[in-house]
């Protein structure tokens, strides 16, 4: 196993770094604000990689391509930035067995 390390030597590559890690809290939160009806989690063993289930009932009649477009709306320019993959899977209520209760 290699292993790499980083010394930073100054403050501001240190807060460069952390600008750029992104917290799966977070990433929910953007979504949500953004598909006000959306159940979501976000999960990340790394920080860059990220898996996400959304469910919201915009999904409904619309084809994949559209409904990660609609996720990737909500991320703007953290997507192939902080955000370097995202795992989605976009369903509607119906799709994720979700009931109105």
């Amino acid at each position: 196993m290699v292993s790499h390390r980083v010394e930073f030597h100054d403050l501001a590559g240190l807060t460069l770094l952390m600008e750029r890690i992104m917290d799966p809290s977070r990433i929910q939160a953007l979504i949500e604000d953004g598909l006000p009806d959306a159940r979501v989690e976000v999960d990340s063993a790394d920080g860059v990689h990220f898996e996400a289930t959304v469910v919201s009932s915009q999904f409904a009649g619309k084809l994949p391509l559209a409904r990660h477009r609609l996720v990737y709306a909500t991320l703007g320019d953290l997507m192939g930035g902080a955000i370097h993959a995202l795992a989605l899977k976009a369903l509607t209520p119906e799709e994720a067995g979700i009931r109105d209760s």
